[in-house]
């Protein structure tokens, strides 16, 4: 009787969308299923020593010790605020803009804090992604163009990297079903056109002399 393989297990900090790799995985290792773990800022790195998990999609910086990280995608900051404020008028806003606002608390939550700035206690600036997951109508998110942008990165243990981390990195990458970890494919040279060395003229051709009348 086949013993059923143990789960694999992706941490997630809140905003990555990982279904592209999960579909990926599912196609090519359908006998080990998938589980996940939500983490925040706080547990994104710890899920990983704990053993928790075996991948974490995490948002840079983070504690880089013991640990292989690979960045992935970097996501815009977002300044989210209320429907009626003058700067909601404008597509994008710099951080000059915003240099005479009120702020929330950093201490808060994404949730809480957007809950705030609807209720005209500031602004606050966050990453795209976890802009999108607290959208309400009573608050619009536009792009600072010059605020520092958030990596987005996967990370693992270097000690526990097993195949099933390769094999998970590998998707992330980009790595298709048929290529391989181990032998890369040589490339194939294209064969060379053949050359035909040009005739050269080593004499000139005596002129004729006219016949006579």
């Amino acid at each position: 009787m086949d013993t059923v393989p143990a789960a694999f297990t992706i941490a997630f900090a809140p905003g990555v969308t990982l279904t592209r790799w999960t579909r990926a995985w599912e196609e090519r290792q359908r006998r080990i299923p998938l589980a996940f773990v939500a983490t925040d800022a706080a547990s994104q790195v710890s899920a990983l020593h704990d053993g928790r998990a075996d991948v974490s999609f995490v948002r840079l910086p983070v504690d880089r010790t013991g640990l292989s990280i690979i960045p992935l995608y970097a996501e815009v900051a977002v300044v989210i605020l209320p429907k009626e404020h003058p700067l909601a008028a404008l597509e994008s806003v710099t951080l000059h803009d915003l240099s005479s606002e009120d702020r929330v608390a950093d201490t808060l939550s994404a949730e809480d804090a957007v809950e705030l700035v609807a209720a005209g206690g500031g602004i606050v600036t966050l990453p795209q992604s976890i802009a999108r997951l607290h959208a309400r109508k009573d608050v619009v998110a536009r792009p600072v163009t010059d605020a520092p942008v958030t990596t987005i990165a996967i990370a693992w243990l270097e000690q526990r990297t097993t195949a099933q981390v390769e094999e998970f990195v590998g998707i992330v990458r980009g790595r298709t079903a048929a290529s391989s970890r181990s032998v890369p494919t040589p490339k194939t040279e294209k064969p060379r056109k053949a050359v035909t060395p040009k005739t050269r003229t080593t004499q000139r051709a005596r002129p004729r002399k006219p016949r006579g009348r």
